[in-house]
């Protein structure tokens, strides 16, 4: 059975988490999400997590765990979660976003989160957005 995975990254830095805001498809602007994407066939789950990194925001990334638990997506895709350190470079939105903001833990919830990815961002954060 071919999964359709999607790794989504909750990329820190200095304690803060980074969201970024979708520009496309229609349906999805203006929401935000952990950056991330498809995992092509036959790669590993980390590596398209680095190389979607690369692609979407011109930085190099280290996995350092995955978060427990896999969120549905619409069209059959599941979404899997890897906390993850930024090691070089500056995110800059290049495909599919228009803002990017590193958010502090008190300003998680401050964002417009996708709806599948609000179940994600509590399970990366330990913290159930009801508790906000």
């Amino acid at each position: 059975m071919n999964e359709r995975i999607v790794v989504g990254a909750a990329l820190y830095d200095g304690g803060r988490l980074l969201a970024a805001r979708r520009s496309a498809p229609p349906e999805l602007a203006g929401g935000w999400e952990l950056p991330g994407g498809k995992v092509e066939p036959g790669e590993r789950s980390e590596d398209a997590l680095v190389r979607e990194l690369r692609e979407e925001l011109g930085v190099e990334a280290e996995p350092t765990g995955r978060v427990p638990g896999e969120w549905p997506l619409p069209k059959g895709y599941v979404l899997r979660v890897w906390t993850a350190r930024l090691v070089s470079g500056e995110p800059r939105p290049l495909e599919d976003h228009d803002e990017l903001r590193w958010l502090t833990p008190d300003q998680v919830w401050s964002v417009d989160w996708l709806a599948a990815d609000v179940p994600a961002v509590e399970a990366a954060l330990g913290l159930p957005h009801a508790a906000h």
